[in-house]
């Protein structure tokens, strides 16, 4: 399905310039439809599920057409939504939307407000978005005047129709009695009713915009879907890749920004990871594909429209950070892994409602994602353990080792210790378990840390913290806070590198446990740090 970029568009700056701050470069199928046909003026009838970017598919236009000359104090645009959640939530969209157009103004109104509050709030407000009865009130009461509406959405329409809201429905369009109104409705469905409302209350020439979804295979790929928090989605994701470590991996986020964001986190807790969107230089872009396919970059990082044409056969997971706008994404997405008849999994991170998106996703591709529990610390250190014994095994079976055994012999006739012990201290110490190994997991648990591999001079533990020159932070501040938290000599601490938003801090190895424990809730600069192990991978 073609699908355009928003700059294709043809938008004024501003309302581009908001569209790029809130991260997104493509439009999804609906928007690259509806946006360029009713922007030309004409009623439009658009048949799209919830999810599609239906918002932004009307709220441009709406702004495109409010007047930015002159200062009409008088509603320019009504856009009916079935319930309160969703008036809000078209509210908050389209003003982030306008956020550099000035003087324009938004505002949801629905039941259950104090309506003599409405009232004020609604001098100077060009665009309307309200409950069907509470719109229909303010026009009964004359504090919502029609004279300057030029267009009236209907979002949602035949669940407005299915809570019994037809007649309201009627009642407000016969209200906006303006020749040259610009009628939108956009449905899921189209019963009967909805088309007999548009044959009455639209132009003869309405555009009939319809998203014809493709038939989509998934390839056979081990899908799954974690339930996460987003304050957890980071944690989760390098648990993940500590559990799995896929050879390569690509994260799909949904905007630029969280991109640009979860790059910089990973790189500061040590992986080998890109991000890749359509805001870089086509020579950046080239510099980290080739990264990413000689194995250089372990961890490719993008959004739907910079993955296009990545063709890398050993891409052994694939993440969605963020569930897809469109079910044909997740199908592009986590095709990108299982190539070549080699094994693939896909891990999709949902929270709350984005469960019932998963479902569409589910049933319109004709597959099965499995939930799967979130890997525990201990999870985690008991896969880098069976790990570490192949490698020993491969060590036995390929390597002279008399030379070791000499020397374990006689530690064991020189002490207590069996041969048993020693090899099970060998293994803590490679492992860096700490006597809390077994505690409870919670997300934010100090144990299971591991000192060894954290890319610290020996003897030391490099730390991360997530606080950078950004915060106006500087070295005396973390030299100090350790120093002072950790109960510490200050000339025990090693190098501090500082960055823009997180900083490096090494501690010696036999202090580093200490220190987590000390620092955790600690604030620098007013800001409550989180403090872990760097992870050098």
């Amino acid at each position: 399905m073609e699908t355009l970029r928003f700059d294709e568009l043809g938008l004024c700056p501003e309302i581009l310039r908001g569209v790029r701050e809130m991260g997104f470069e493509e439009a999804s199928p609906i928007q690259s439809k509806a946006i360029p046909a009713a922007i030309t003026g004409a009623d439009i009838i658009g048949q799209a599920q919830t999810g599609t970017g239906k918002t932004a598919a009307f709220g441009i236009p709406v702004l495109e057409k409010v007047n930015k000359n002159r200062d009409i104090k008088h509603p320019q645009a009504l856009i009916l939504c079935p319930t309160r959640e969703l008036a809000v939530q078209a509210a908050e969209e389209i003003r982030h939307l306008a956020k550099y157009m000035h003087g324009v103004k938004v505002l949801p109104i629905y039941g259950g407000q104090d309506i003599s509050k409405q009232i004020r709030a609604l001098k100077g407000t060009q665009i309307i978005i309200g409950t069907p009865g509470r719109v229909m009130d303010h026009l009964r009461r004359k504090t919502i005047k029609c004279d300057h509406v030029n267009t009236i959405v209907l979002d949602e329409a035949d669940e407005m129709l299915n809570m019994g809201f037809r007649e309201d429905i009627e009642t407000v369009l016969q209200y906006v009695k303006n020749e040259d109104r610009q009628t939108i409705l956009f449905s899921a469905t189209m019963p009967k009713a909805i088309l007999e409302i548009a044959r009455e209350y639209q132009k003869s020439d309405a555009q009939m915009i319809k998203v014809v979804k493709k038939e989509l295979t998934v390839p056979k790929i081990e899908q799954y879907y974690l339930d996460v928090k987003r304050k957890d989605k980071v944690e989760v994701l390098t648990r993940l890749l500590d559990f799995y470590e896929p050879k390569l991996s690509l994260v799909f986020c949904n905007t630029k920004k969280m991109v640009d964001d979860l790059s910089e986190i990973l790189k500061g807790r040590g992986y080998f990871a890109e991000g890749l969107h359509g805001d870089m230089k086509q020579s950046q872009r080239d510099k980290v594909m080739n990264s990413f396919r000689k194995g250089k970059t372990d961890i490719l990082i993008a959004t739907d429209v910079a993955a296009r044409g990545i063709d890398v056969d050993d891409v052994e997971a694939v993440f969605n950070f963020d569930i897809p706008q469109d079910e044909e994404y997740y199908v592009h997405r986590i095709g990108r892994t299982g190539r070549a008849g080699r094994t693939g999994r896909a891990f999709t991170f949902v929270k709350g409602k984005e469960v019932y998106k998963l479902k569409d996703i589910m049933r319109y591709c004709k597959t099965k994602v499995y939930a799967m529990p979130v890997p525990s610390l201990n999870d985690v250190n008991q896969i880098k353990i069976e790990k570490v014994m192949d490698k020993i095994s491969n060590i036995i079976d390929e390597e002279d080792l008399t030379s070791m055994i000499n020397t374990i012999e006689n530690q064991i006739n020189e002490s207590d210790y069996t041969a048993m012990d020693i090899a099970a201290a060998f293994l803590k110490l490679h492992m860096g378990l700490n006597d809390s190994s077994n505690e409870s997991d919670d997300m934010q648990t100090d144990s299971g840390f591991d000192f060894d591999n954290t890319g610290a001079e020996e003897g030391m533990a490099r730390l991360f913290i997530n606080i950078g020159k950004s915060q106006k932070v500087k070295a005396k501040d973390i030299l100090g806070a350790i120093a002072g938290e950790a109960n510490i000599p200050g000339k025990l601490v090693g190098a501090i590198d500082l960055y823009d938003k997180y900083t490096f801090v090494e501690v010696p190895k036999e202090n580093a446990l200490d220190v987590l424990k000390a620092m955790k809730n600690v604030k620098i600069k007013g800001k409550t740090i989180n403090i872990e192990p760097a992870n050098a991978k």
